[in-house]
Formats: structure tokens, sequence, C-alpha cells
């Protein structure tokens, strides 16, 4: 057990002891870390005033007058309905330091619980390159994995892939049906309509060169009737679960995969997992469900013979109460299929994550709905996010108005190199690249996470490639000069007398180093991600204070304690920015 854990443990014995001699053995409380340095530790006491008749302020008083100075606590007061609990600093010291540097790399993890926690995202249409708008559900839901993992679960990631609707379809009678010659006509024009916008699509890529299949089959399927025909007999045949069209669907959806695999590697996102809704179709179990679905009590039929249940009893209302399951000719839709797809994450994790567009609220809630009347006593845990936009506003696909992640990842890294270079002129170009491309996409993940998922997020540069803000650059910067520091120092013995770390810096710095592991239980347990790069930023400054305030490679008999310090702290920013999925440079 932690230094910390174990003051924790004894502010919870003391309490429930006092309270005990107060009578009142059965009263629930809880613990919370308090904003500012008044304490380690506060028990708020406003919950109890109701059974014990009492006021919170000498609720505190009274409990605090019976719980005695010893062991890890060094003071017990009464403040406002709170009792405050100090710890004793020496034992905070001596016991971090030694956890950190016996932990390393493994510090803020958790014991292996041997539970499956299955996480769900990205999952964007397979019709073309990724967009900044849709950019945060790759960062969300690869953090979060990363932390669930840190805390000793057994994590995967999963992509499912939409190579069922109708948008695949069009795509794939496109990359059949049209030449390159007419991809490149659409492609001259979409770029010659969009140029006051600075959009090209010049990339080598699948899904940047398949686009324009796309856009073009989409215009001629809305004029052309014969088109319009044909694509309409791929999706019936492929819904009716005719192998030839399901196979070449699933080729074309392959070849867009690739190219947004890529872009996900680019900014250090990869998935264990792709899970192509076809198999649902094509292995019948999206027809069971149907046939389960149409068993229920609540299910009924339009007269047109399309299958719908009725969801007024689950609170959803207006047009939305009917929810269609198959179309008039018998066919699935996504939301179908999609319930198969959960009810088979269900048979391989013990938790299932899906990470949501803020548009996708409805849809999970009749999905959780139509669970609940087939009987599921599991359900999956939306984590829903709003979309990323820019300056200029939201991005459009219909319209065309669309910023691509490529786009944004290598903007990042360029900016990032105009930034190093006018600070490092000491190092040779290929090493500026390298330390330029781990800056510019740990701004792009730092900003993107900072900002609580459900929030409105608009993406600036200046925030977002500020070195001396809340910025992933700003924490990369404090872990490379503790990197520095350790270079410059040739070397140290590991020294945790707490007799040489008594400046308020340190001590403040040992205390946020303390609490990573808290922070990481909590980004993952209550899906709280953006404590990580809050928590960064935190022991950033922390670190930038210290330096700032003692000396370090000339502080005599406390150089070893301060250069043990400085270790643990490296080790705790390279421990978070790895949670997040930033590289953590030993020099910037």
């Amino acid at each position: 057990m932690s230094a910390k854990d174990q003051f924790e443990a004894e502010v919870v014995s003391s309490v429930k002891n006092a309270l005990k001699d107060m009578g009142a053995a059965d009263i629930e409380f809880r613990t919370e870390v308090p904003p500012t340095d008044a304490a380690d530790l506060a028990v708020p006491c406003f919950q109890m005033s109701k059974a014990l008749r009492k006021a919170p302020a000498a609720i505190a008083e009274d409990i605090a007058s019976r719980i005695p100075v010893s062991g890890t606590i060094s003071a017990v007061s009464a403040v406002n309905g709170y009792l405050n609990f100090k710890m004793d600093e020496k034992l905070l010291v001596e016991g971090t330091l030694k956890e950190i540097l016996g932990s390393g790399v493994c510090y803020g993890s958790g014991p292996k619980k041997n539970v499956r926690v299955n996480v769900e995202h990205t999952s964007t249409n397979p019709t073309g390159p990724i967009h900044v708008g849709r950019a945060r559900n790759p960062v969300i839901g690869d953090t979060l994995a990363r932390a669930f993992a840190m805390c000793g679960y057994d994590v995967s990631t999963e992509y499912y892939v939409n190579d069922v609707g109708k948008q695949v379809v069009i795509l794939t009678w496109g990359v059949n049906n049209l030449t390159e010659e007419q991809a490149k006509e659409e492609r001259d024009r979409w770029a010659k309509e969009h140029e006051k916008d600075g959009q090209i699509e010049d990339r080598d890529k699948t899904d940047h060169k398949w686009v324009a299949f796309y856009r073009l089959a989409n215009r001629m399927m809305e004029s052309d009737p014969k088109v319009q025909a044909e694509i309409s007999d791929m999706l019936r045949r492929f819904e009716a679960g005719d192998h030839e069209v399901i196979d070449i669907v699933r080729e074309t959806a392959e070849g867009m995969l690739d190219g947004l695999r890529t872009t996900l590697g680019n900014i250090g996102v990869t998935l264990d997992t792709y899970t192509w809704e076809s198999r649902f179709i094509a292995d019948g179990s999206a027809k069971e469900v149907v046939e389960r679905i149409k068993g229920s009590k609540d299910a009924g039929q339009e007269e047109n013979g399309a299958w719908y249940v009725d969801l007024k009893d689950y609170g959803i209302h207006g047009k939305n109460t009917k929810f269609t399951f198959t179309r008039a000719d018998g066919t699935t839709l996504y939301t179908t299929r999609d319930i198969a797809y959960h009810l088979d994450k269900f048979k391989r994790a013990d938790r299932v994550i899906d990470v949501l567009g803020e548009d996708q609220k409805l849809g999970s809630k009749q999905l959780c709905s139509v669970l609940d009347i087939l009987g599921c006593e599991r359900m999956p845990e939306p984590m829903f996010y709003s979309f990323v936009s820019l300056p200029e506003g939201k991005m459009s696909t219909r319209k065309g108005v669309v910023v691509y992640l490529d786009d944004l990842i290598d903007e990042a890294v360029a900016r990032a190199y105009e930034e190093i270079a006018k600070r490092r002129t000491d190092i040779p170009e290929e090493k500026m690249r390298e330390i330029a491309k781990a800056v510019g996409i740990g701004a792009i993940r730092y900003n993107i996470v900072r900002v609580q998922p459900e929030k409105q997020f608009v993406f600036t540069w200046d925030d977002a490639l500020n070195f001396d803000g809340n910025s992933g650059p700003f924490v990369q910067y404090a872990h490379a000069r503790a990197c520095s520091l350790l270079r410059k120092s040739g070397g140290y013995e590991a020294d945790t007398d707490a007799s040489k770390l008594s400046d308020v810096s340190e001590i403040r710095l040992v205390k946020a180093l303390s609490r990573f592991p808290d922070v990481v239980r909590s980004a993952a347990e209550d899906r709280r991600i953006h404590l990580l790069p809050a928590y960064a930023h935190e022991v950033a400054s922390a670190f930038n204070q210290f330096y700032a305030s003692v000396p370090i490679l000339t502080a005599g008999e406390s150089k070893d304690a301060r250069m043990t310090l400085v270790d643990c702290t490296r080790i705790v920013l390279a421990n978070v920015l790895r949670t997040m999925g930033i590289a953590a440079p030993e020099e910037m």
C-alpha cells in the first residue's frame, strides 16, 4: 500500500471510529481531495446533518475532537462543515518517491482485474477520408482504452465497419463502373470549386483517391434512373445475402480502410479488431434479431409490410416512438444490425463502451430500449462527444466544406517545425523533424482531450501549439527539461530523505506526483479523460515552479534528493503522456 493510500485508509478508519463513538456507526460518508493546499484530504459532513440532527459545522467539530493525530495524519481540523486532514509530509515525500522509483513505467497502473472491456470507437463510414469534425472520436476512444489498460483491465478496441449502407454501395458502384479519367475530372472540378478554401486532393491514399468516385456516382444516381436502378439492385442483393455482392463491397471498403488506417496510425491510434456489419446479414444473426423482436408485445406491422416496435414506454415520443426494424421488403436497418452486433459484443466482453457523436443519442437510446425488450440484462455504456469545429464554423460533408484529419496532422507538424526551428539551431535537420512530428501530433491529441467530450470544441492553433499554456508542447517541454537536467547531472544516487526536500515548491510537486494513480482511475472508471491533460499541466507547472524556486544541479548535499525528484517527475510525465497517446521527447 502506498503512503497516500495508507493515509486515506487511516482517515476513513478514524472517522468511522469517531462516528461509532458518537453512536452513529451506520452513517455513510465520502472523502474528497480539496482544491487548495489547506488540506490533503477532506470529509464533507453535510450529508450527515439530517441523521445526526446537527449543523454540518457542529458535526465536523465534534468528529475532529475525537480523532487523535497519529500515524500518517499530522493534523485534523473542522472548517465550515468539512473535516480537513493533513498528511505527514515526511511520510508523503519518502513514500511517494520510493513508489515511483520502484514502479517506473508502471507507476499509476492498477492490478490486473480479469475484466474484459470493449471500446468501440471511430467506426467512420468507409466512403472518404476522416474529417476534422469527427477527429475527437478516435482520440477519445484511444485515450479511454489506454486509461482502462493502465487500470488493469483487459482492453480490446474495435472499429465497426459500415459496409452495408447505401453510401458504401454507391462507392462500390462508382469504383467498379467509372474510369480513372472520370474520377480525375471530378477531382479537378471539385478542386476548382473549392480552391478558395485551400482544399486539395493530391494524396496517394485510397481514401482520398476514391472519394471522387463516390461523389460522382452520387450525382449520377440522382440524375440517371439507370444508375439508380443498378445501385438499388446491388443494395437489395446485398441485404438478401448475395455473397458475390457482399464480397465486392467488402473489397471496396477494405481499400478505403487502408487509407483510414494510415491516417489513424499517423495520430497514434491503432485498433485491435475490425468487425464488418455485413457479417450479421451473412451469418443470419440479424434475421434472428428480427424474429425475436417480432415476438415481443410491443411489435407491430405497418400497412406496407414494414415492422416496428413501439418505444413509448421507454421515454421516446413523437415521430420516433415507432422504431422501424425492417423495411417494407423485409430487409433490415442499421440499428437492427447494430442490435445483433451488440449481442455479439456482450459475448466477448464484460463491459461494452461505445464512443459516439452527439447525433447518435437517439439511436443509442433506441438500441438500449430494444435490448431491454429482448431481455438483455447488460447495456452498452455510451460516451458521447460534440463535434470539432474550426473558427470559420462547422464543417459540412454535403457542401464539401471539409478539412481532413490528414491535412490537420500535416499542418500541425509543419507549424511545430517552425516553432522548434526558432528555438533550436544546434540540432540536425532529421532530429528537428522527429521532434516536430512528436510535438505536432501531441498538440492535436492533447488539445482534443483537454475539453470535456460533451462540450463544444473549437480547434485553434494558438491553443494547440502554445508552448507556455495548457497544451501538449508545454507538458512535453517539461519532460524534456527533466531529461536535460538528468543528462547534465552526470548521474545521481537515489535519495528520498524528506529533510532535504522541504521547500514549498518541492512539497507541492510531490503531492501532485502522488495523485497520478487516482487520476488514471477516475479517467477510466468515470470516463473523464479530460482529467489527464489537466493533471499533466498541473505536474508540468509544479515542476517549472520547483525548477525556478530552488537550485538543483548546484544544490550541494540536497542535489541527489532534488535529482531524485526530477527523475520521478520525468517518470510521471512520461507515463501520463503515454496514457494520452502522446510522445515524450527527451529534448525539444
